[in-house]
């Protein structure tokens, strides 16, 4: 079959595309930006890249068009598509139909932590020798591809994997199905990591996310399993909405939870007040001690011991754009993280604080996501960049005012619409020892690049 699929760009469509090659499809795709790393990654799997959504693709004639959320009514090609009545289908769609039927899917779902902790369970898979498929929203250093077919299990040779590990993403399917697209993978075991307020240009308020994580809860089986953290009132609410699976919860006295936590990383796994074992590792902050713990009981669910959870775990190698060191010059760090959220800037800036101790960190801040450009969560900037000494914040393109927003941390903070002059900004301020933690859920025109050249003139 050949599948032609508009908006290929994106962590999600990619994966999806890459699946579909690996399963023998003719694999084309389409997107307004075709840009590294996704095009790198697509292209040496063979699949053809076009840019833009120009409507004279249909001469590719596809036996179907698979359609990211990227795509609105207006673009082009969609119209054309629409027009001419051609077959077209959503992407979690087309996943659940050729990829997850009869598949036990371990989804995992929040609004922070889905990547990191959906990549430790597929390790953790791996490791115990279950060769899952898995598609998430990033590159795993354990794997060095985002998405891929179920193996062959080191058990049982002559079988595939039944295993697949999905990074659930609440945001909508298409613009012909707004439900979250979770709501097509039908997991046996759903992790529920946490719950805010996000997406704010689909989602009204808070109550209108729980509505759609509980869509989810509705779709796990009598036998399957919900891995909920413990803390979050706000995934309380959803579960006490009605569930009809057993739930184990993390970060709490009664099922998992971590202790005896070093400045180094390590913790101690304990479960229902027994100790189990020491995760040795080099990942920092209770948000990672949190996904550890939600990985670990659901790979316990698909039958791995947890003494081989706490040993993959130790051989984690995290998540490319997850407090990823870009490279070191003149004594100078440079890291990539993909926070983007409030919250998720404020535990990213704790968990390098808890490494560098004393040492200076100049956060360097792009708020991009649509939550953010909307302004909705602005008034919680500064708090979350308590923990940075410096802050350089990048603010083309918003429709609010950021120097404004960042007021009450004016005195440590520099706003800019130029992307050069932030640059020179930042390589000015830096000095040997410092540590530069950018943060942006995109390529930020390329600046860890542009920092590490600057940075070489520093003396």
């Amino acid at each position: 079959m050949h599948i032609h699929i508009l908006g290929i760009c994106g962590t999600f469509m990619g994966g999806i595309a890459v699946l579909a090659k690996q399963a023998g499809h003719r694999v084309t795709g389409c997107d307004a930006n075709v840009y590294p790393p996704m095009s790198t990654q697509l292209e040496a799997q063979g699949i053809e890249l076009i840019e833009g959504f120009a409507p004279e693709q249909i001469k590719l004639n596809p036996d179907i068009y698979v359609i990211g959320n990227v795509v609105s009514r207006g673009n082009p090609l969609m119209e054309e598509i629409l027009n001419r009545g051609l077959p077209y289908i959503s992407g979690p769609q087309w996943l659940a139909e050729n990829v997850l039927q009869g598949k036990w899917v371990l989804a995992v779902a929040g609004t922070h932590g889905k990547t990191t902790t959906s990549s430790m369970l597929a390790w953790i898979l791996e490791y115990a020798g279950l060769a899952p498929g898995f598609l998430i929203g990033g590159v795993p250093e354990n794997f060095g591809v985002s998405a891929r077919l179920p193996q062959t299990p080191v058990q049982d040779a002559k079988s595939t994997s039944p295993f697949f590990v999905i990074e659930a993403d609440e945001y909508d399917t298409a613009f012909f199905d707004k439900r979250s697209k979770f709501v097509h993978y039908r997991p046996r075991t759903a992790v529920l990591n946490n719950l805010e307020f996000d997406h704010a240009d689909i989602f009204e308020d808070l109550a209108a996310i729980e509505k759609q994580f509980h869509h989810l809860v509705r779709t796990v089986p009598q036998q399957g399993l919900v891995v909920a953290n413990g803390k979050e009132a706000s995934l309380q609410r959803v579960i006490d909405k009605g569930c009809w699976t057993p739930v184990e919860k993390f970060g709490t006295n009664d099922d998992w939870q971590a202790a005896n936590a070093q400045g180094d990383g390590s913790f101690d796994v304990v479960n229902q007040g027994k100790p189990q074992g020491r995760v040795a590792w080099g990942l920092l902050g209770e948000h990672n001690r949190m996904n550890a713990l939600a990985s670990i009981a659901a790979a316990r669910h698909a039958g791995v011991g947890i003494d081989v959870s706490i040993a993959a775990l130790t051989e984690f190698r995290n998540v490319k754009r997850r407090m990823e060191l870009r490279g070191v010059v003149n004594q100078i760090s440079v890291y990539d993280d993909f926070a983007h959220h409030p919250t998720a800037i404020e535990t990213t800036v704790a968990g390098l604080r808890g490494k560098v101790g004393a040492e200076r960190i100049l956060a360097v801040l792009e708020p991009r996501s649509n939550t953010m450009k909307l302004g909705v969560m602005k008034s919680a900037l500064p708090a979350s960049l308590k923990e940075a000494d410096l802050v350089f914040c990048y603010q083309a393109n918003l429709g609010w005012d950021a120097k404004e927003a960042l007021a009450p941390i004016s005195v440590k903070t520099l706003v800019s619409d130029d992307l050069e002059q932030l640059v020179a900004a930042i390589v000015q301020a830096a000095k040997a020892g410092d540590h530069v933690l950018v943060m942006s859920n995109g390529g930020f025109g390329g600046i860890h690049q542009k920092l590490l050249d600057a940075l070489k003139s520093v003396v």
